[in-house]
């Protein structure tokens, strides 16, 4: 039997064997209730199923710790050395306007250059994701009911979405200088530049995109990636629930 157990969080409800009846009387609810008797409603219910007394208060704590741990995973996973270099998941390639410039750099016999452009902007991005995560920390403490309730009423990566919302432009602003130095430290800029000029010595139509913008973007876009595979660990793998929280929450 399918198990479909949605909680307040973003995760759903953990898998029971007859969650399905429950959770068309939790939308029933979240419907028609505030967002303080959806919490209750949710919390009675799960105690009705578990034998576990879930309140509102735990229900939002489990929903911040399950966060918690998913960002701090993912900022430390791809802040370490090769943390997006060697997962092809997040792996920062050429921008695709610049796709014909590599195919062309590589038929000439300069893959080494096109290779350390790459390296370079992918070792950026692990230098910024390392300095993040009180970003993300900041935005779980300021998780209300309400937003519990938003959550509840999303998709499988409502938590991911939620703080991707949340954090974004703070995350951006962030970033940038520092993925800026970290190419320069890494002498991207004279990589970009070299594959650039050459490129351009041979073709009418030229092309040097913005590196720190791409290099951002990218890296932002693997964070919430990684944030969204931690969030489905935690949904569905009760070995990722490391805190009794977690535990009594997402059981």
């Amino acid at each position: 039997m399918k198990k479909i157990f949605y909680l307040i969080t973003a995760f759903g409800l953990s898998q029971t064997a007859s969650a399905q009846g429950l959770l068309d009387k939790v939308k029933q609810k979240v419907k028609s209730d505030s967002s303080k008797s959806v919490l209750s409603n949710v919390g009675k219910a799960v105690s009705g199923q578990k034998g576990t007394n879930l309140s509102n208060e735990d229900i939002i704590s489990g929903l911040k710790e399950a966060l918690s741990v998913g960002t701090k995973n993912s900022t430390l996973k791809l802040g370490a050395a090769d943390g997006f270099f060697a997962d092809a998941a997040v792996k920062i390639l050429m921008p695709e306007e610049a796709k014909k410039v590599e195919r062309t750099l590589r038929s000439m016999g300069m893959s080494k250059l096109v290779d350390r452009a790459i390296l370079s902007m992918n070792r950026a991005a692990e230098d910024a994701a390392s300095g993040v995560g009180d970003i993300f920390l900041d935005a779980v403490k300021n998780i209300t009911v309400t937003d519990g309730l938003s959550i509840l009423r999303g998709g499988d990566q409502a938590a991911t979405h939620y703080l991707r919302n949340q954090t974004s432009k703070s995350l951006q602003e962030k970033m940038r200088p520092v993925i800026q130095t970290a190419l320069e430290k890494a002498n991207a800029t004279a990589y970009w530049n070299d594959v650039f000029s050459n490129y351009n010595k041979f073709s009418r139509e030229k092309v040097n995109p913005d590196l720190t913008a791409y290099v951002t973007d990218k890296a932002m876009d693997g964070i919430f990636y990684s944030i969204a595979q931690e969030e489905m660990k935690i949904r569905k793998d009760p070995a990722a629930r490391v805190t009794d929280i977690l535990k009594k929450v997402f059981q």
